[in-house]
C-alpha cells in the first residue's frame, strides 16, 4: 500500500503537529516491516524546508519537501490512501478530485474558525463560536488587527471553502472529544493524541530551601496565558509562600513577560530558561515538581501536559477545551484567566507537598490508559486499513 502523509509543518521544525506527524509516520512505516500487517510504503510531503545546520532524525520513510502543485498532483495520484495533518486545502482538493480515500486529522479549529484558534483577539479571550453562529462580521473584526481587512476577509472565505472540502473526506479525526464537538463534521471520530511511554521521573523534588519548583513549558504567545501565571506569582509572593517558577520556551511574548516579571519584582522567584529540547529539557525538569498550563484559549489536545503526566508530574491547568479533558481528575484545574484561582491551587500544593506524589501517580495512570503512543498508532492503523 502506498500511503501519502501530508503535514504542512514537519521536522526540523518543533511543535505539536510536527511531533504528532513524526510519531504517526514512523509508526505506520515501521509497522510495515513486520507483524503481518499489509505492507505500506509511507511518503511524507511537507512545505517545511530542510535546515542543513540542524540534524533531522533518520526516518523510515521518504520525505518530499516543498513540492510544486504539479509534483503534489503526481504524488497524490500514485498514492493508494492519503492522510492529512490538518485540513490543508490544495492536498485535500487533489485527493478528492483523484478519488483517493482521504483522512483529515484535526489538531485545531481551522475548519470552524478563520484564525484556527477559536480565540477572539479584540478581547483576548476564548471565542464563543462566531463562525458557527454565522456572525461573520465578528470574524472579520477579530482578525483584522493582524491580517488587515483584506486578509481577514480572505481568511473568512477560505474557512468556508476548507470546511466544505472536509465534508467530503472519508474520515475527519478529532484529537479530543472537545475538538470533535467544536468542528461538528461528518464521518468524525476521536483518536486521542499519544506520547511515548517514558519511565517515571525519580527524585522529583517536592520541597527545597527555595520551595517547590513550578514550571511552564511551551511557546510564549498571548493565548498561552503565561501572564496569568505571573499574576499568580505576585499573589503567592505577597503571601510569603516559598516557591520558584521556571518558564521554559520562547516566542514573541518573551520580552514583554520578562519586563512584566521585573516590574513586579519577581526576578528572585521567576526565571526564563529559553527554548530547550531533548536531554537539556529533561535535565532542567529534574528539579520541577509541578507543571502549570495557564492557557486562555481552547487547547485542542496539547502534547506537553501529556508528556509531564506520563512522567508522573502534577499538572495544574486551565479548565478549558481539550486540556481540561486530558487532565480529568488526575490533576488540578482553575478558571480560565483567573490568577487568584491559580494562586489558590498552587498554594494548596505548597502547603501539602505530599499531594504532588499522589496526583503524580494518578497522572501517570491516566496517561498510560488513555494517551499512550502505541494506542494512538493502533487506532490509526485500524482506521487506515478500513477506509
Amino acid at each position: 500500500m502506498e500511503l501519502l502523509f501530508y503535514s504542512h509543518a514537519f521536522a526540523p521544525q518543533v511543535g505539536g503537529v510536527e511531533t504528532f506527524s513524526m510519531h504517526l509516520a514512523c509508526g505506520l512505516a515501521l509497522r510495515s516491516h513486520g507483524g503481518g500487517a499489509t505492507p505500506a510504503h509511507v511518503t511524507v510531503v511537507t512545505q517545511t524546508a530542510e535546515v542543513r545546520e540542524l540534524d533531522t532524525p533518520q526516518a523510515p520513510f521518504q520525505i518530499i519537501r516543498r513540492p510544486g502543485a504539479r509534483r503534489l498532483w503526481q504524488l497524490i495520484g500514485s498514492a493508494d490512501k492519503v492522510v492529512l495533518a490538518g485540513p490543508a486545502i490544495l492536498p485535500l482538493i487533489f485527493a478528492l478530485i483523484r478519488r483517493k480515500p482521504v483522512i483529515v486529522t484535526h489538531h485545531g479549529y481551522q475548519s470552524i474558525c478563520p484564525n484556527g484558534l477559536l480565540f477572539y483577539v479584540p478581547t483576548q479571550s476564548p471565542c464563543s463560536g462566531h463562525f458557527a453562529a454565522r456572525r461573520y462580521l465578528e470574524c472579520v473584526r477579530c482578525n483584522a488587527p493582524q491580517e488587515k481587512l483584506a486578509g481577514s476577509v480572505r481568511n473568512l472565505l477560505l474557512t468556508f471553502f476548507r470546511r466544505g472540502l472536509c465534508w467530503f473526506a472519508d474520515s475527519n479525526v478529532a484529537v479530543s472529544d472537545h475538538v470533535a464537538r467544536r468542528i461538528a463534521l461528518p464521518h468524525a471520530q476521536v483518536i486521542r493524541n499519544g506520547v511515548p511511554v517514558m519511565p517515571p521521573m525519580k527524585g522529583i523534588s517536592e520541597t527545597s530551601q527555595t520551595g517547590i519548583c513550578f514550571a511552564y513549558v511551551g511557546r510564549l504567545v498571548t493565548e498561552k496565558g503565561v501572564g496569568t501565571l505571573l499574576d499568580a506569582a505576585c499573589l503567592l509572593k505577597a503571601r510569603q509562600c516559598r516557591f520558584r517558577i521556571l518558564i521554559i520556551g520562547d516566542g514573541p511574548e518573551r520580552e514583554p513577560l520578562q519586563r512584566m516579571a521585573s516590574s513586579a519584582s519577581l526576578d528572585d522567584v521567576v526565571s526564563f530558561a529559553g527554548f530547550l529540547t531533548g536531554s537539556r529539557l529533561q535535565e532542567m525538569l529534574t528539579e520541577v515538581s509541578v507543571v502549570v498550563v495557564p492557557s486562555i484559549w481552547e487547547e485542542p489536545a496539547p502534547l506537553s501536559p501529556l508528556e509531564q503526566m506520563m512522567q508522573n508530574r502534577l499538572v495544574i491547568g486551565s479548565n478549558i477545551g481539550g486540556l481540561a479533558e486530558q487532565i480529568g481528575d488526575a490533576g488540578l484545574r482553575f478558571e480560565v484567566g483567573n490568577s487568584a484561582a491559580l494562586a489558590e491551587q498552587m498554594q494548596s500544593v505548597i502547603e501539602d507537598p505530599l499531594s504532588i506524589t499522589q496526583f503524580g501517580y494518578r497522572s501517570r495512570e491516566r496517561a498510560l490508559k488513555l494517551y499512550s503512543l502505541d494506542r494512538m498508532l493502533q487506532e490509526y492503523r485500524i482506521l487506515i486499513q478500513g477506509v
